[in-house]
């Protein structure tokens, strides 16, 4: 049988009220484009670790010189042998190393998103004065914008050791040049579709799986679909094969127009008409990935 104690109020002398200065800001209102900007700052930092744990930053940093390394290794080869030229194209580094590139954007872009989903922070972000288009531009480009420096670092180090090797400076250039395009446009679609997987599922685990299955099983059925049409001398579909994996896509824009020997099987790269219908599918995923971001944040932040 519970016992009811009587509640004895506290004396007078018991009794303090403290004033811990609460007041109101009257500081500047530095408004949606400094939030932004801040927003973009910290995601992108996130991304390799920085301002965050050391345990957070050995994946992302361990990548970073996985990339750099072969490149490091080519340009030493090339200086020592005296070589007339790079042992890989500028345009095909990026394509042979695809699965570090795709192991960063597993375990990156859960964590851009995935925390604030499973803590139910994204309704603070949208209270003022940030909004859902700026949360997922900002989200978008730091992500980009470290998936960019992970594959043109490698690129800088294969250029610079070319112009120590004293290869021709015009071909360089031009080949640095068309890789960096081809790295910007990776950058951009893995982004998209790594920020879209993860932002479906708060649960981090749930998102990398998922990143991973996406790029290599989409990649993988890819290159087997092409290799059994170049058994059956049906060349002329491996080129529209190549449309349903982000990898292929990109190598397929790459030896179009920018003069890279394609990964297809064969060497069969896409023609120029071809190429054309993989840049505008490589823009309409872009496209279609803020438009997916877009309506998940809108219904998140209500």
């Amino acid at each position: 049988m519970a016992v009811e104690h009587p509640v004895t109020a506290p004396s007078g002398d018991q009794t303090r009220i403290h004033n811990i200065g609460y007041r109101s800001y009257d500081g500047p209102r530095l408004g949606r484009a400094y939030a932004r900007r801040s927003l973009y700052s910290q995601s992108l930092r996130g991304a390799y670790g920085l301002g965050r744990s050391v345990k957070s930053k050995v994946l992302p940093m361990l990548l970073f010189v996985v990339m750099c390394v072969p490149a490091a290794i080519m340009v030493a080869v090339a200086v020592a042998t005296k070589a007339d030229a790079l042992p890989v194209d500028y345009t095909r580094y990026a394509i042979i190393m695809q699965a570090v590139i795709s192991l960063y954007v597993a375990s990156q872009a859960p964590q851009s998103v995935s925390r604030d989903l499973r803590f139910k922070t994204v309704p603070l972000y949208f209270s003022r004065p940030i909004e859902t288009a700026d949360y997922v531009r900002a989200k978008f480009a730091a992500l980009a914008s470290a998936l960019f420096v992970l594959t043109a670092a490698p690129l800088l180090v294969l250029y610079v050791g070319a112009l120590l090797a004293k290869l021709d400076f015009a071909d360089q250039t031009k080949g640095f040049g068309q890789g960096l395009v081809s790295v910007a446009l990776l950058s951009l679609l893995f982004a998209g579709l790594g920020l879209v997987i993860a932002s479906v599922t708060p649960r981090r685990g749930f998102g990398i799986a998922a990143v991973i299955a996406v790029l290599t099983i989409s990649y993988g059925a890819v290159s087997t679909l092409q290799a059994i049409a170049d058994a059956q001398n049906s060349t002329g579909s491996i080129p529209w094969i190549g449309l349903f994996s982000p990898v292929t896509l990109i190598d397929g824009v790459q030896s179009a127009f920018l003069g890279a020997t394609s990964a297809f099987p064969g060497g069969i790269g896409p023609s120029n008409g071809e190429g054309v219908v993989y840049v505008l599918v490589v823009l309409g995923v872009i496209a279609a990935s803020y438009g997916l971001l877009m309506r998940r944040y809108r219904r998140v932040g209500l």
